[in-house]
């Protein structure tokens, strides 16, 4: 089972311009994202994947894999998908480009689940210790089945409590948070991203 790490990254953030090459105690976010994911054991390969030549020339100079994509995407994942077409692993694992503590265990976790032929899709999720998080549009929540599979992912607080104020939401049950890192079978992420974008995916932009 062959698998490979691929990070999109972008600089015209609507949150924060250029941010991948934000420096972070001399070294760019970029690049200490990149170096987190080389840690990681029994992966083939680590490319980032980006359509601003900036960041290509950056991480170039640095003897790192970079592909230059299609300006177009409408999504990461569209862009890791165009990159993981032109490769024969197995795996692929989309690792965000604003994770630059991206735990290397965290991946290894992920890319173990695929060795179940039933898994398709993998993501990861932990468990909300600021309650300011809860109502954080920038923090994905999400739901899951007493099997751990994924119901909804929402910038909202999911799951709501109608019969009390929010000040008591945090006390009453659990709230999860979506990691920012994916898991494919090669062949399901080159077919979902032949899919029509739905009205969901454009309003809420999950992964944009």
């Amino acid at each position: 089972m062959k698998s490979v790490i691929i990070i999109p990254s972008r600089l015209h953030s609507t949150r924060l311009p250029e941010k991948p090459l934000i420096t972070i105690e001399g070294k760019t976010l970029i690049q200490r994202v990149y170096e987190q994911a080389l840690l990681c054991r029994n992966v083939a390969d680590v490319i980032v994947a980006t359509d601003e030549n900036k960041i290509y020339d950056h991480l170039g100079a640095l003897g790192y894999h970079v592909v230059l994509t299609d300006k177009n995407h409408v999504s990461g994942t569209d862009r890791v998908a165009e990159v993981a077409a032109g490769t024969d692993a197995d795996i692929i694992i989309n690792v965000q480009g604003d994770e630059p503590l991206i735990n290397p265990l965290q991946i290894e976790e992920l890319i173990e689940a695929f060795k179940d032929e039933n898994v398709k899709i993998a993501s990861q999720m932990s468990l909300i210790q600021d309650e300011n998080e809860i109502f954080d549009f920038n923090k994905v929540k999400v739901v899951t089945d007493i099997n751990h599979k994924t119901l909804y992912f929402s910038r909202q607080a999911i799951p709501a409590q109608r019969d009390l104020p929010f000040s008591e939401w945090p006390d009453n049950t659990n709230y999860y948070k979506h990691i920012g890192i994916y898991g494919f079978r090669r062949k399901t992420l080159l077919d979902i991203t032949k899919l029509e974008v739905s009205y969901l995916e454009k309003e809420s932009r999950l992964n944009n």
